[in-house]
């Protein structure tokens, strides 16, 4: 889409624009270089009325270029190749107009339809109060996983900085892992300004590395009122917290409690304090219905304590979910999120409410990937 402006950009800026995805810049008298595969300045009919407007133009064929790679990206991925996923996870994370394309045209390499039905992977949530041991946890639970063979992915998801909007924390540095191991990838992942703690780049990380590695985690940031996000997106969510810490309280306060599929007491090497803190626990549970929600004490000094049990319990939830279902429902929430994110009450209303866009979105084909059914609510909206 063309960005017109009244004379006041740089040519510094007009690269940065174009690397950005912007189509055209149309800028005041300044002159117009053919570098860095700019094409050559022209007068722009339709600027009579401005100081001497020129137009830069970018070749389509970078544009279309970012698309392949993106789309190679994600074949690649789909056969199961992760020295791709690295630059797979870059590709996601930039968000200007071409790094979305990019993006999009990744994830379709890696959607339902283009598998052939849900990816393999075990998509397992770990979410819980800072300081509870999640790092320290995610460690001894990557050398289990390795050690029966299974390859691993981890996505620890840190504060966005308010500065840069990256990961403030770099949390992965506190997974103790082989550097050396191609089976596992630790990254971090920015929270963004989304409420949840789970942005969009980390939620579609997740889709593209989950038909290469066969577990995928994701580690967020703290647990509050609003930050259930990963539940949407997991197979499996384990809940971890510390005894002693009166997290039972804030749990059941928060509504956190509705969250775990596994609830993990973590520093069983505490005793006694530990035992009462998994049984409050598991009595909570119960009173909120959800009895069968297995209460396990672990320990993460070594020699490592309930590790086994840990990955048993996770084994077994997932195996017993309708992955179909429970995926595509997965995938319809979070594009309700993303369109309200982008057009918010207003853009909702447009459709006639929540209830009408999740109905509509219901009536399409459960293969649909998340930005085909954005896509879906797009042209709704635009025919409202």
């Amino acid at each position: 889409m063309p960005v017109v402006v009244g004379g006041i950009i740089p040519p510094a800026d007009e690269q940065e624009m174009l690397s950005d995805g912007v189509a055209r810049v149309y800028a005041k008298d300044f002159e117009i270089r053919a570098h860095h595969g700019l094409t050559s300045s022209a007068w722009w009919p339709g600027a009579t009325g401005w100081p001497r407007a020129r137009l830069v133009s970018r070749p389509a064929g970078a544009a279309a270029s970012r698309v392949a790679e993106g789309a190679a990206l994600g074949a690649r991925l789909r056969e199961r190749d992760r020295s791709a996923a690295a630059a797979a996870l870059n590709v996601i994370e930039d968000r200007s107009v071409g790094g979305r394309e990019a993006s999009r045209a990744l994830l379709q390499e890696v959607s339902p339809r283009a598998l052939g039905g849900e990816a393999s992977a075990h998509l397992i949530g770990v979410t819980g109060p800072p300081g509870a041991g999640k790092s320290s946890l995610l460690s001894a639970l990557v050398a289990m996983w390795r050690g029966e063979g299974r390859t691993v992915a981890v996505l620890a998801v840190d504060p966005s900085s308010k500065r840069s909007g990256g990961s403030l924390l770099g949390d992965r540095a506190r997974i103790d892992h082989d550097p050396n191991d191609d089976g596992v990838l630790i990254r971090s992942t920015a929270a963004g300004t989304r409420l949840g703690g789970l942005a969009a780049p980390t939620r579609e990380a997740a889709t593209a590395l989950a038909p290469a590695f066969d577990v995928v985690v994701i580690e967020t940031v703290g647990v509050g009122q609003s930050e259930t996000d990963v539940a949407e997106v997991a197979d499996s969510v384990a809940v971890v917290v510390q005894p002693g810490s009166g997290d039972t309280l804030q749990f059941l306060k928060a509504g956190i409690m509705e969250v775990p599929d596994v609830l993990v007491v973590t520093k069983a090497d505490l005793g006694d304090t530990a035992v009462r803190a998994a049984r409050d626990l598991a009595a909570a549970l119960s009173a909120l219905g959800s009895q069968g929600t297995p209460v396990l004490s672990v320990s993460s000094l070594a020699p490592p304590s309930g590790i086994d049990e840990l990955t048993e319990a996770l084994d077994a939830h997932r195996a017993a979910v309708d992955l179909q279902v429970a995926r595509s429902r997965a995938r319809r929430l979070t594009a309700l999120a993303d369109f309200t994110a982008e057009h918010g009450e207003r853009g909702l209303r447009s459709l006639g409410g929540h209830r009408a866009a999740r109905r509509l979105l219901d009536e399409e084909d459960g293969a649909l990937g998340v930005a085909d059914l954005v896509a879906v609510l797009e042209r709704r909206r635009a025919g409202s």
